[in-house]
């Protein structure tokens, strides 16, 4: 499955804490670059295990229908709405071969 999924990341002093609204995903980086690489490896990771268990994957939002002033972390930094792109296939041949 290929797909993109809004993402909003906040910056705090010290972290990035991500959010995946569609998913209901949350988690942090230490930095931008960091938190781009795990909001992609963490939305991959949920597809695939949804694929794997039969169970629907949720589809992406529009970017423009998501608010960063009603995402989970908004008031601990300024958040800034993105795209992230997944391939889950692609992400699956990664693990099965272990080459990251």
């Amino acid at each position: 499955m290929k797909a993109v999924y809004p993402v909003l990341f906040t910056q705090t002093e010290d972290t990035v804490l991500i959010e995946v609204p569609d998913l209901e995903l949350l988690t942090e980086g230490k930095d931008l670059f960091e938190a781009v690489n795990y909001a992609k490896d963490v939305i991959e990771l949920v597809i695939v295990t949804l694929e794997d268990d039969h169970k629907s994957v949720a589809a992406a939002s529009d970017l423009d229908a998501i608010d960063v002033n009603e995402g989970t972390f908004a008031e601990y930094g300024r958040t800034i709405k993105s795209l992230v792109a997944v391939d889950s296939d692609s992400y699956r041949k990664t693990m099965e071969t272990g080459n990251e």
